[in-house]
């Protein structure tokens, strides 16, 4: 390590289903978040680490920030402010196919207390040059409508890893002198068990519509290595609002949960480097989102 050495944390932040998952696994170089399309797949704040010989900066992937609908949204909002109180920096995403907006003026007003504050343009591939422009010159306009202070504004493209260089080496500028905080040879602090929750729900929620994408949670009931082989047997549950839902995963003659179960098992199986077993049960676990002791179940408390 050398004398000069920076650490510590950058909070991912912005509405959901801005491509902050994508930004964090771009920036770690592997994937340690599921992504989809629907918004708020991310429920827990995730810490992606990366180490070099003179950094190590952990990024914090925290849920998309909006007017909440149940408690669980309440409890994810809270997420994001508790882990914004102890960051060193805060990147805020702003895609450039969408326009600024409400929920944007309200992130901000929870930032006068960051002292290091980005601004990554993100989905630059999606947009041509003179839409890029244009976009640049709204987020300008709304630094100056909200007085809020920016170190930088970087626009990129998570998916075609066009200026993440660049973005990693000006957010590293914001980062106190410190020896590194975590070993440097891991790159998440996340738990296999909950990273491979997070895996099968990422499968049970693919092509899936409207509201139910947010009713699904999954929790491990049983995970185990079989003794002197690389092979893991692993029970999980796929939780669920009503009857209907349950209908719609399984479906017809259990067509659905099978596809589940065998895309998530690829994805398991890519992450742990070994062969499994996926035993899946779908459960209805009525209002899980509205309910506060189910919450508390599931991993969800004030």
């Amino acid at each position: 390590m050398t004398t000069d050495h920076r650490a510590g944390f950058v909070a991912v932040i912005g509405r959901p289903n801005v491509g902050k998952s994508t930004l964090v696994n771009a920036l770690v170089g592997r994937k340690i978040v599921i992504t989809s399309s629907h918004p708020n797949t991310t429920r827990n704040p995730i810490r992606g680490i990366i180490s070099r010989p003179n950094f190590q900066m952990i990024l914090v992937d925290t849920p998309g920030i909006h007017k909440p609908k149940t408690l669980l949204g309440t409890r994810l909002n809270a997420m994001v402010q508790e882990n914004l109180e102890s960051v060193d920096a805060a990147l805020l995403c702003l895609p450039a196919d969408e326009a600024i907006g409400a929920g944007d003026e309200y992130i901000v007003k929870q930032l006068g207390h960051i002292r290091h504050l980005y601004i990554a343009v993100t989905k630059v591939d999606l947009s041509k040059q003179d839409v890029l422009i244009a976009k640049l010159t709204e987020v300008s306009d709304f630094i100056d409508k909200t007085g809020i202070n920016v170190d930088e504004i970087i626009p990129i493209s998570a998916k075609n890893l066009e200026q993440t260089d660049l973005l990693l080496e000006l957010l590293v500028k914001a980062l106190p002198s410190s020896p590194s905080l975590y070993p440097e040879d891991i790159d998440t602090d996340q738990a296999a068990e909950l990273h491979i929750t997070e895996l099968i729900r990422e499968a049970a929620i693919q092509d899936l519509y409207e509201e139910l994408p947010h009713s699904v949670m999954v929790t491990i009931e049983e995970m185990s290595k079989r003794e002197g082989k690389n092979f893991f047997d692993i029970h999980a549950t796929i939780h669920v609002e009503r009857d209907s839902q349950k209908s719609i995963i399984i479906g017809p003659q259990g067509s659905r949960l099978k596809d589940i179960g065998m895309r998530a098992r690829a994805s398991i199986e890519t992450f742990l480097d070994a062969k499994s077993y996926l035993g899946l049960h779908v459960k209805v676990s009525k209002e899980w989102q509205r309910d506060p002791k189910a919450l508390a179940r599931l991993g969800f408390t004030e």
